[in-house]
């Protein structure tokens, strides 16, 4: 290390102890010593689910661990399952042995030296295995040899479950961000009570199974919405930012090790129908972990032409699309000529139109677009519109400027996610016809909300995702399917929530010190009752349940644990979403918004000054399950078992699908259920391991355009693509449900892998990688700096 001054004995004797257990920063997650294996130690597979292997020998040339010497270039990879014999990688999964690949990285070792600027570099030797799988269930021994003999294990379990599917239909809801403590607020303000007893119950509060599931993801106890929709999605659990991969430390943000989906692999088995529903930008993180395969979430445009295409940059399934694909986003649509950002600058209404899409722009389009084909759904610029803006406050939808048809005027048409699931449901029912299908549908904005401390619109959210479930399960009762549908209702990650007490909102606003502002708060005996639910003849119904006056003299008085600088009067935001936060002076120093909550006093910030919004907490998040395997989620558990558990329903498992022992296993198992396809899950499919990639990590972040993915050197890549083959079905563009627009088909052939002989190695240009806060709030990842 290089210090930026000298210390004291006793002092540098700190910090060296300091630096020798940091954890601020990693050199690289899930690899605590110079040889690494991903997927990494302590990993459970679907049996039959497809991964890539990626190796990593490292060499620190300084800092702490420094240990003078190249990487090994001659490493070894054997697997085996336990109590069999080891065999190279190579011969287990019969397929050819990788090219080496050289780079290096820097990254810093803790705050000492990033404040210092003195970085650690650096150097590594690696190889890839692409598209493997192990089928047969049991524990299994990764062992990565290098360093004359030093050892590398890594404990990976192929779970044991029946291949029988149970339930013909999933749904899975996700709030993102909700907790126990907000679905409490909002029973409180959308439910009526007297006396302390509810008079009507929340939907959730009426499934039959609830569970707890802990969100802590691989190198960090606080996890992003793209590592959590991962773990729920693959069963693994990876890096904040990363979708559906293991995080490397390569340049290219598309050639880490990828582990497939639970939509992929659906898709795969029983050519199953997908729908895909969100209220955030549809290329966000929690709708994007489905299809989507890069450690940069803020890769937008590559994940819009993965729900389209799949994978990027080499054949990995079969996928074709969804049948459904609703949200906003639409600066992920259309190009440059109209300020949007889009993959290779293409237009990607086109692009879906082409390929058998109907293509959607608002909700009176939605109402009447026919159910028998796929369709996409695009019905603003960035997230959609609040509930409460979309239903009380009106007005803010003027003004925006956020029509998804690129032209400048207010996307004031915007359907909310009850119109869009149902829509969903109805699309996918036709599609499928009787074969079942899998939806995930996100109230997006509850943690979108909580991040800008807009506690109302959160919580309005969270209602309006209730009565979605609501009128789902009413629904699907009317049409039959209830009993053959598994409903799973969970959450990504949480945030520090809670409600204290109430606030007399007059009496606050008549003060005229912070001091005195602050005594408006009743706590205990003088919290009150809440007057969000006015009470009138004391008749109470099971109607929608949603505040009658937003506006109260008595609010909650809540609050985050982990906030930025703000003024607080616990007052209704009538003007938008809400910005408690400013940028002043220097740059990246936030402090009160001076226009934000007037009359309220001033919060004392409990995070980096850096930080203008509020951040995602540790608690466990709650689990409802109703139908089919209901039993599956009750308890406490890892949010990677709302993935197998999903799987199990699904009948997903694939123990020896293709006929053929795994090598190795030292047994024969038999295959129990069907499978509608042949997997062959024992040879890896990639064309590209015969190929050389060197890559110069120069730069200190990556770049957030969408460009960069049609640029990035994708190594150990192959441009072919399976399920690609744009569609002759006729389709419209529509904003009325009557207009049409037709374009050229285009199809991707994904980033081009690069070969060259491996350098030698040097300490100039380098790639730094520097480690930031992923940006979760109202434009989610988009402010991600990553590598």
């Amino acid at each position: 290390m290089h210090l930026v001054q000298s210390l004291a004995s006793v002092g540098a004797a700190a910090l060296l102890l300091g630096v020798s257990s940091a954890q601020t920063f990693q050199r690289l997650g899930g690899c605590p010593t110079l040889g690494c294996i991903f997927p990494p130690d302590q990993v459970d597979f679907l049996a039959g689910q497809y991964f890539d292997i990626r190796l990593e020998v490292h060499a620190p040339v300084n800092g702490s661990q420094a240990n003078g010497r190249l990487p090994d270039p001659n490493f070894t990879f054997t697997v085996a399952k336990v109590n069999s014999t080891a065999q190279n990688a190579t011969a287990y999964f019969k397929t050819s042995e990788p090219t080496l690949e050289r780079w290096n990285f820097t990254w810093f070792e803790d705050l000492f030296a990033r404040d210092a600027k003195t970085p650690s570099l650096v150097n590594v030797t690696s190889k890839a295995y692409r598209r493997v799988a192990l089928h047969e269930p049991g524990e299994y021994v990764a062992t990565l040899t290098y360093n004359n003999g030093t050892k590398t294990t890594a404990n990976w379990l192929v779970r044991s479950m029946a291949e029988v599917r149970k339930s013909k239909n999933v749904i899975l809801f996700i709030g993102d961000g909700m907790t126990t403590n907000m679905i409490t607020a909002a029973r409180l303000i959308g439910h009526k009570s007297v006396n302390g007893r509810y008079k009507s119950r929340m939907m959730m509060d009426q499934f039959p199974v609830l569970g707890h599931q802990h969100t802590l993801s691989l190198d960090s106890f606080i996890t992003d919405s793209a590592n959590s929709a991962t773990a729920l999605y693959t069963g693994h659990k990876t890096t904040v930012n990363a979708l559906g991969v293991y995080a490397d430390s390569s340049k290219s943000p598309f050639d880490d090790p990828k582990v497939e989906s639970i939509a992929e692999i659906f898709h795969r088995i029983y050519n199953g129908h997908v729908g895909i529903v969100s209220t955030a930008f549809i290329a966000d993180a929690t709708p994007a972990a489905l299809t989507a395969h890069t450690r940069d979430r803020g890769q937008y445009g590559a994940v819009v032409d993965s729900f389209l295409h799949g994978i990027t940059n080499y054949t990995w399934t079969n996928w074709t699309g969804p049948d459904v694909l609703f949200g906003g986003g639409a600066e992920q649509f259309f190009n440059s000529t109209k300020g949007g950002n889009t993959y290779k600058d293409l237009d990607y209404y086109t692009q879906f139109a082409n390929s058998g899409y109907n293509v959607v722009l608002n909700n009176t389009a939605l109402e009447v677009t026919s159910n028998s084909s796929k369709t996409l759904g695009i019905f603003s610029v960035s997230n959609m519109a609040k509930w409460l803006d979309r239903n009380v406050y009106t007005q803010n939808l003027r003004n925006q400027s956020n029509s998804p048809d690129g032209n400048k005027k207010d996307a004031v048409d915007q359907p909310g996610l009850k119109e869009m699931t149902l829509k969903a449901i109805d699309i996918l029912e036709r599609r499928s016809n009787g074969t079942g299908w899998f939806m995930m549908s996100e109230a997006a904005s509850i943690d979108k909300m909580m991040h800008v401390l807009d506690y109302d619109r959160a919580l309005g959210e969270l209602l309006e995702l209730d009565d979605t479930i609501k009128a789902t399960v009413a629904k699907l009762k009317a049409m039959g399917t209830f009993n053959e549908t598994l409903i799973v209702v969970t959450a990504d990650h949480g945030h520090g929530f809670d409600v204290m007490g109430s606030v007399d909102t007059q009496y606050l606003n008549a003060q005229k010190t912070d001091r005195k502002k602050r005594d408006a708060i009743g706590t205990y005996q003088n919290s009150g009752l809440s007057q969000y639910q006015l009470t009138g003849n004391l008749s109470y119904s099971e109607g929608v349940h949603f505040p009658s006056n937003w506006d109260p003299r008595y609010t909650l008085f809540d609050g985050l644990s982990a906030n930025p600088d703000h003024r607080e009067n616990y007052q209704v935001h009538k003007d938008g979403p809400r910005v408690p936060a400013m940028n002043i002076t220097p740059a990246a120093d936030y402090y009160v918004d001076y226009k934000d909550s007037v009359t309220g006093f001033v919060v004392n910030g409990t995070l980096p000054v850096s930080n203008e919004q509020g951040v995602h907490s540790l608690t466990d998040v709650p689990v409802f399950a109703m139908g089919p395997c209901q039993e599956l989620f009750g308890g406490v558990y890892s949010s990677i078992d709302v993935f197998f558990g999903l799987a199990e329903c699904m009948g997903l498992s694939r123990v020896n699908a293709d006929g053929v022992t795994p090598a190795g296993s030292g047994s024969t198992s038999s295959k129990s259920g069907t499978t509608s396809s042949s997997v062959n899950g024992s040879s890896a499919s990639s064309k590209s391991q015969s190929q050389s990639s060197t890559t110069n990590n120069s730069g200190s972040t990556s770049s957030k355009s969408q460009s960069q993915s049609s640029t990035a050197n994708n190594s150990g890549s192959s441009s072919s693509r399976a399920g690609s083959t744009l569609s002759t079905v006729s389709s419209a563009i529509s904003q009325s449900g009557a207009a049409s627009q037709s374009g050229a088909a285009s199809s991707q052939s994904g980033a081009a892998s690069q070969s060259a002989s491996a350098p030698a190695y040097s300490a100039t240009g380098y790639g730094q990688r520097v480690y930031a806060d992923s940006h979760d709030g109202e434009h989610e990842g988009q402010r991600w700096t990553g590598w």
